[in-house]
């Protein structure tokens, strides 16, 4: 055994397909695409969504809702909740600075006060937006509430 005589195992390769070298090669005409359509084509590369020409569900499925470009959003605080932090601070008015030194809120969220809880002391309430129930609890312990 030498150098000149070397092979590689029997069935450990195998030719490669010459694809489109004409009908005598077995492999020419339609070069193992099948006939016409899509797939046959250069160039061809299946689009997302596609459903062999049927309509596809993204178009088939109707859209639906309604998205209000109006809408405020609040962040609900409740009246316990602003007990606590008034007694925690021993204040007498609870503003939105308040609620943003206690994490309740970042810079730019609005607040709206609503009427879960008890209020125990008096005390001036200022927020965006408050509850009837929340207005009513906090007038009558005495206390304001201001609308910014």
């Amino acid at each position: 055994m030498n150098l000149s005589n070397l092979k590689p195992a029997e069935g450990s390769t195998k030719t490669r397909k010459r694809i489109g070298r004409g009908t005598g090669s077995g492999l020419g005409g339609t070069s193992t695409r099948g006939h016409k359509g899509a797939k046959s084509r250069s160039g061809y590369s299946k689009k997302i969504g596609f459903e062999g020409g049927q309509m596809p569900l993204q178009r088939r499925v109707p859209k639906f809702g309604f998205k209000n470009i109006n809408r405020v959003e609040y962040k609900a605080i409740n009246l316990d909740t602003v007990q606590e932090l008034a007694t925690a601070k021993n204040l007498t008015k609870v503003g939105l600075g308040d609620f943003k030194a206690a994490g309740f809120i970042s810079t730019k969220q609005k607040v709206k006060i609503l009427g879960n809880g008890t209020l125990t002391s008096k005390l001036d309430v200022e927020a965006n937006a408050f509850s009837k129930s929340a207005t009513a609890a906090i007038e009558a312990v005495g206390g304001t509430a201001v609308k910014l």
